[in-house]
């Protein structure tokens, strides 16, 4: 077993090169998991997350995030929330409260502005012009309005086992208001057992919430199944069964990290991850759909 940070898409990277530090120094795998997200919800660059993330339809900027710890199992979390600079850290919070652990619109935002948290408006002045543009495509064409829908999450493992799981995202661009995808909720878009590992999902929201693959992949783990394998046999069946009822899958993303430090990924659409270990670097890869063993490959080491 070795401390290891792995998080979803590119922009991971940012935080595990925040966070891995931390971990070096023996610190908590939540408090990492959090450095880890703010790095990503501070940067405007980062347009799916955040301060700079997509807004809704009617261009206000709605995040969700969760958080949870793998020792206890206390779970926090935030949906269709405003104005709170780092949603990650409010749900970090909300689970150490004995009740009331998931708040949502202004009941989320009451809280964190009533416990000390910064607000402020998340809608950059590019994210306010990729808004105006979409407007105008729609007005005029067949466009899907739903892009830019990438979740952050982050799964870290400490120097004393201990592990801990969390998420953030604006979700999608043009959302309806209120609308609110897998990530806050337990089971489906997260799931940690400092004694097994952790799972977490990216991707669209409505077809993952549909199954708590998560929690699968977790349990799975506890049977002796690798990461890698725990995920085959969660999600890809699940994939298949939908497809099966008639439906067409979208986008399908996991990351799962055992308490041994074995990680994996699942994966139906092309997606970069990033992973730290020790005190190595911050390896970042892409992975290929390719039926249910995905081919991946490093893109760079940070």
């Amino acid at each position: 077993m070795s401390i290891t940070m792995i998080g979803t898409w590119e922009m991971a990277a940012t935080g595990l090169a925040a966070a891995m530090p931390q971990l070096q120094n023996d610190a908590w795998a939540g408090d990492a998991v959090v450095t880890a997200i703010k790095a990503v919800e501070d940067n405007p660059n980062f347009q799916s997350v955040g301060f700079g993330g997509l807004p809704n339809a009617a261009g206000i900027v709605e995040t969700d995030a969760a958080f949870m710890n793998g020792d206890n199992f206390r779970i926090g979390a935030v949906a269709g929330a405003r104005d709170i600079a780092n949603p990650i850290a409010v749900a970090q919070a909300l689970a150490q409260e004995p009740a009331n652990n998931l708040l949502v619109g202004t009941g989320a935002t009451e809280y964190a502005s009533t416990h000390g948290f910064v607000l402020k408006n998340m809608l950059t002045p590019k994210a306010a012009q990729k808004w105006a543009e979409k407007q105008k495509q729609l007005a005029n064409s067949e466009l899907n309005p739903y892009d830019g829908h990438d979740t952050v999450c982050m799964l870290a493992l400490d120097s004393q086992q201990r592990m801990a799981v969390g998420t953030s995202t604006s979700g999608l661009f043009m959302k309806r208001t209120g609308r609110v995808g897998d990530s806050p909720l337990p089971g489906a878009g997260y799931y940690v057992d400092s004694q097994i590992g952790g799972a977490a999902a990216t991707g669209m929201g409505e077809d993952i919430m549909k199954a708590s693959l998560s929690y699968e992949t977790v349990r799975l783990m506890g049977t002796g199944l690798s990461a890698t394998e725990a995920l085959r046999q969660a999600v890809y069946p699940f994939i298949a069964k939908l497809q099966d009822r008639g439906e067409k899958p979208r986008e399908f993303s996991y990351v799962a990290l055992r308490a041994d430090g074995d990680f994996g990924i699942a994966t139906n659409v092309p997606f970069p991850f990033a992973v730290a270990q020790a005190d190595g670097p911050v390896q970042v890869y892409n992975a290929v759909p390719n039926g249910d063993h995905p081919i991946i490959t490093p893109l760079k080491t940070n």
